[in-house]
Order: structure tokens, then C-alpha cells, then sequence
């Protein structure tokens, strides 16, 4: 993993990454089909349709229908990838995903794009910030969120050799690409991103970029902070969780979602359950939110580097 301090990160496309990995993938499996609704370029899909055309399903404005198609196709052994906006992907075939996927227990991929806040200046009907909390009370649906696009293309060749109902979500802009090829992720299991022993930060998806930069500004605080990058929400990793509870003795968590049901709702489980210590969710309020930059949203909500330090302050003090 680089050093987050390196001005010389650069910046790339997670849903794109994601995609083009599908595609190469997609290449080696013909079982493999994508699906979407009217949504090929905000899916970031165009390379795919145009490589394998007849490995795509274009459904129109009808995730209902996407949805049910990819069950379908599930049932007689294919393996569907269904990409469309989170917003819609998550809420509106909400039912579908519950009976059809889910219950049903079909190898049906569902992968949200623009997630969280992404959409930034559209407002509330494109923000996507109950998702996880929804996925994570289906049974049978595993939940993840990549953090950058070198993650983000390592769970995509993953889920193409995974078998059972999965939900990723990832965000729409270009993030910091932090991680290397050497990096190895294990579905399932918290990746270990920083050591430290006063607190831990646990972070998912866009956040743990922040989170790495607050840690870097706490050092030089005297304050150790240990990071945990939990791209699978659920499973939970339990075990990881319960470490950082007993050898920091304080969590923060971190995430783009509603600060009710998610990542944050998780750990307090576990916590609260079997090791209890302090833990402050720094996620979006639960109320109808401003509109603007997903930059400018973040600083608002204390969702960047700064909010994130001063959580942890506020924890440790």
C-alpha cells in the first residue's frame, strides 16, 4: 500500500476498474452476462458492450424487472452481474432482491455504482445511504464496498469465481489509488492498513482514504491509531473487531451511509455484545441531506480527513 502522505497518488475510477475487470473476466467465462438499466455509461459498461454484446442484457428503466431477469438467468447457471445506480439498484427492486435473489438463494451479483453521496448536487432521490443497512437485514446477501480501484479490481475477479448473492456497492468519482497489485484481500476479513494501539479507526469504501490521513495527523499527536479497511460488511470479521476492542480500547468507525444500520450499528453489535468499549460512528446524520459537491458534503458532515481526526480526539480524550 502506498504512503497516503505521497503527494503522488494518483487519482483513478473505481467503477471503471471494476467493470473492465468484469471484462476480462467475462472473456475467460462465457457464463458470465451483465445486465443494466439504461445505464451503460453511468455503470461504466461501455467497453464491455462493445467486447462482448452478446454477454449483455440491456433491461430499459425497470430495475424490478432487471432484477428478476437475473434470477432467471441464475437458475439455469449463468452468472449475472446486474449494474445500475445504487439509489435505484437498492430501492426500487428492493423486493426483488429480498424474494428473487435473496431468498431464493440465486448466484446473482448486484452491483451499485455512484453510491453514497456520489451523485453529490441531485439530491436526495440519487443519494444511496440506506444500502447497507437494507443488504445487511436480507439473508443469504453478503455486503461489500472497495475502497479504491485497485481493490475494486480484485473483488471483481472474486465475485466472477464467488457462488451465492452479493451486494457491492462503490462510489461514481475518481479516489486516490492507495492500493498495489501486492495487496491481498481475503473476503470476509478486515485488511490491516496501519498499526496502532490508543484507538482503532474502521473504515469502508471512500472513507478509509480519510481515515488513513487523519491517522498519519494523530501520530503527530502522540496519538496511535490502528486502520481496519472492512470492505466486507457482511460477513462481518468479528474477530478483527473484537481485537481492535480489547487492544485500543476505542473504535471510531467510518462510512458514506446513514449513521443508522451500517458499518458504525455493526461493530456497536459486536462491541456491546462481547467486549464493550466506546464507539463513535462518524457517518451522515438521519435527515433529509444538503445538496452539493460529495467534497463539500463530506466537510460538511465531518466525513474528511479533519472530522475524522477530531472523532477520534473526542474518543481518546
Amino acid at each position: 500500500m502506498r504512503n497516503v502522505t505521497d503527494a503522488g497518488i494518483p487519482s483513478e475510477n473505481v467503477r471503471q476498474s471494476f467493470m473492465d475487470a468484469l471484462l476480462e473476466a467475462a472473456r475467460q467465462d462465457p457464463d458470465i452476462i451483465a445486465l443494466t438499466s439504461d445505464a451503460t455509461g453511468s455503470a461504466a459498461l461501455t467497453n464491455y458492450v462493445a467486447a462482448l454484446p452478446d454477454q449483455f442484457v440491456e433491461c430499459g428503466i425497470a430495475e424490478q424487472d432487471m432484477v428478476g431477469i437475473a434470477a432467471g438467468l441464475a437458475s439455469f447457471s449463468k452468472r449475472p452481474f446486474v449494474c445500475g445506480p445504487a439509489a435505484f439498484l437498492a430501492a426500487r427492486s428492493l423486493e426483488q432482491v429480498k424474494v428473487d435473489v435473496a431468498y431464493s438463494n440465486k448466484n446473482v451479483k448486484l452491483i451499485g455504482v455512484s453510491g453514497g453521496i456520489s451523485y453529490g448536487a441531485l439530491g436526495e432521490s440519487h443519494y444511496s445511504v440506506q444500502d447497507f443497512a437494507v443488504m445487511r437485514a436480507i439473508a443469504n446477501i453478503s455486503v461489500l464496498c472497495p475502497a479504491d480501484a485497485m481493490q475494486a479490481k480484485k473483488l471483481a475477479h472474486m465475485l466472477a469465481d464467488f457462488d451465492g448473492p452479493v451486494y457491492l456497492r462503490m462510489g461514481r468519482g475518481a479516489v486516490p489509488a492507495f492500493y498495489e497489485e501486492t495487496d491481498v484481500f481475503q473476503f470476509g476479513k478486515a485488511h490491516l492498513c496501519r498499526e496502532g494501539s490508543d484507538v482503532t479507526i474502521i473504515a469502508v469504501g471512500e472513507q478509509l482514504f480519510p481515515a488513513l490521513v487523519a491517522a498519519e495527523t494523530l501520530s503527530k499527536e502522540g496519538i496511535e491509531a490502528r486502520v481496519l479497511d472492512m470492505f466486507t460488511i457482511k460477513p462481518l470479521d468479528v474477530e478483527a473487531v473484537l481485537r481492535a476492542a480489547r487492544e485500543t480500547g476505542a473504535i471510531v468507525c467510518t462510512e458514506e451511509h446513514s449513521i443508522n444500520g451500517g458499518l458504525g450499528s455493526a461493530v456497536a453489535q459486536v462491541t456491546a455484545e462481547s467486549c464493550p468499549v466506546r464507539v463513535k460512528c462518524v457517518a451522515l446524520p438521519n435527515e433529509v441531506l444538503l445538496c452539493g459537491s460529495s467534497a463539500e458534503m463530506k466537510a460538511h458532515y465531518g466525513l474528511d480527513a479533519a472530522g475524522i481526526a477530531q472523532a477520534v480526539r473526542e474518543v481518546v480524550k
